[in-house]
């Protein structure tokens, strides 16, 4: 790619990564901190605890920083301020002008050296994180949509201790209410360590400064005691090649049996989900993967949303993403909410059609070419800003093993051809191995609807929104993240 983006890196004496993008053609800083935890290293009665330490990083310091006042530092000086949780890494970050930098590496080192953990805390972000999921996940039409995904792709079925990926990211209310600070300080203290975190500085400061600043701040923080925690908790299970461009095989859990269920709810529509086991982000089979869906469904030119939504008008949107998830095996899905009076056998007969076209033919040049210009647009947008910058290096650094990586992104695309589109759609989308998820539109009930006629091939009985431009209702899709971060393409790059 043209103009690369100039990197400087350095590992800090306490384990810290840190990787600094200097760029003084921008007007700000970013300050974007990774730590290698997510939902998916949570344990049986603690689901939930990785997006609680979200809230609870915000909430004071016992070295004096009160509650709220890291949010109240930043915004104070013209900054902004947030944090975000996925499956498998939770996300802190600060935009703040140039000569701010010192105060946001401040407020970070403080908050990792002196997080203010007590019973006070605990009880309020609690009470928080509980409300967030009564109201983006419980109080929502297809709310549940995520969790029911995940119970299809990553059930217990034949796996004892449960899959990793099983459970969501927002948390279970039982094992916050069962929650005790004895349990809490032990995950901050296990996973909340600088050799389990890689910060990220973009924007306009110089490298040397940088990297000076980040350890006099951030590398003032002790190390963590002990070795840095074990992160490939996958289960071990029969496993499966998978081919990668990029390796001889890579070896994932066996894979789920298809399954159907029906819901029967009060909700706005009918909703229909396929999905797929999908290869992990890391693999490079994954970049395939994501030409495919794009000529699927990106777009008002492309197939489906022409076919479907245009011409047939069988469904009011249709959207497809995949989660990129990075550990074993990742999961990808086809969303649509159908028209009235539309049967989901007519919906889904036509969406096969579609993939196994896909999967004998391949995709057009045309239809290429499509695809990779939207795809250079999105990217380079994303690396327009220094926040979101930041963040995709942050992605590279800590998920696919180097920073620098972020550099070849569009070339390692461009070099993806109509054959590998076809072998991705054969490999990964077939329709014979979908499971189905449908959410039944009942037109009276009681209030919040009744789960009726679930059908499980795989014995697994047992999510929120994503608006699309091909017209997706809000509330129809997948929320990867307990916070909004829904930035799924971003996380399969």
């Amino acid at each position: 790619m043209p103009g690369d983006i100039a990197l400087r890196s350095t590992t800090l004496d306490n384990g810290m990564r840190v990787v600094v993008n200097p760029d003084m053609t921008c007007p700000a800083v970013a300050v974007n901190i990774w730590y290698r935890v997510g939902s998916a290293d949570e344990t049986v009665g603690h689901f939930g605890f990785a997006h609680l330490f979200e809230h609870l990083m915000f909430s004071g310091t016992t070295s004096g920083i009160a509650s709220g006042e890291h949010l109240a530092a930043v915004e104070s000086v013209g900054g902004t301020a947030n944090a975000t949780t996925s499956f498998d890494r939770t996300n802190f970050f600060e935009t703040v002008p140039a000569g701010a930098l010192e105060l946001a590496l401040w407020l970070e080192s403080e908050r990792l050296a002196h997080l203010a953990v007590t019973t006070e805390n605990l009880d309020i972000q609690r009470e928080v994180v509980k409300e967030e999921k009564r109201q983006r996940y419980d109080n929502l039409p297809y709310g549940d949509m995520l969790a029911h995904l995940l119970a299809q792709q990553f059930g217990a079925d034949g796996v004892a201790e449960g899959h990793p990926y099983a459970h969501p990211t927002i948390g279970s209310v039982p094992d916050l209410d069962a929650a005790c600070l004895d349990d809490v300080v032990s995950f901050h203290r296990q996973w909340y360590r600088p050799d389990n975190a890689c910060l990220v500085i973009a924007g306009c400061v110089d490298a040397d400064r940088a990297l000076l600043l980040a350890d006099r701040y951030l590398g003032a923080v002790p190390a963590g005691e002990g070795p840095a925690p074990y992160r490939d908790r996958t289960p071990s299970v029969p496993s499966l090649s998978v081919s990668s461009l990029s390796e001889p095989s890579l070896t994932v859990p066996a894979l789920p049996l298809p399954s159907r269920r029906v819901l029967e709810r009060e909700v706005p529509r009918t909703a229909v989900s396929l999905s797929w086991p999908s290869p992990p982000v890391t693999d490079a089979d994954q970049l395939s993967l994501e030409d495919a869906l794009s000529v699927l469904q990106t777009g008002m030119a492309s197939r489906l949303v022409r076919h479907l939504l245009r011409d047939l008008q069988l469904v009011e949107g249709i959207s497809g993403y995949d989660l990129g998830l990075s550990r074993g095996r990742s999961t990808a899905a086809l969303v649509a909410s159908l028209r009235p009076g539309v049967e989901e056998s007519r919906y889904i007969d036509e969406v096969s059609a579609a993939l196994r076209r896909l999967a004998a033919e391949g995709p057009t040049a045309a239809e290429m070419a499509r695809v990779h210009a939207q795809v250079e647009r999105d990217w380079l947008l994303e690396l327009a800003t220094a926040d979101d910058r930041a963040d995709a290096i942050n992605f590279y650094e800590t998920i696919m093993g180097s920073g620098h990586r972020v550099n070849d992104y569009l070339d390692r695309m461009g070099r993806v051809g109509a054959d590998d589109v076809a072998r991705a759609a054969a490999r990964w989308l077939d329709p014979d191995k979908a499971s189905v998820l449908v959410y039944r539109r009942l037109e009276s009930g009681p209030a919040g609807g009744v789960e009726a006629g679930v059908e499980d091939e795989a014995g697994i009985e047992d999510g929120a929104g994503v608006e699309d431009e091909t017209g997706v209702a809000h509330e129809i899709g997948i929320d990867q993240g307990a916070d909004g971060d829904a930035e799924l393409s971003k996380e399969s790059r």
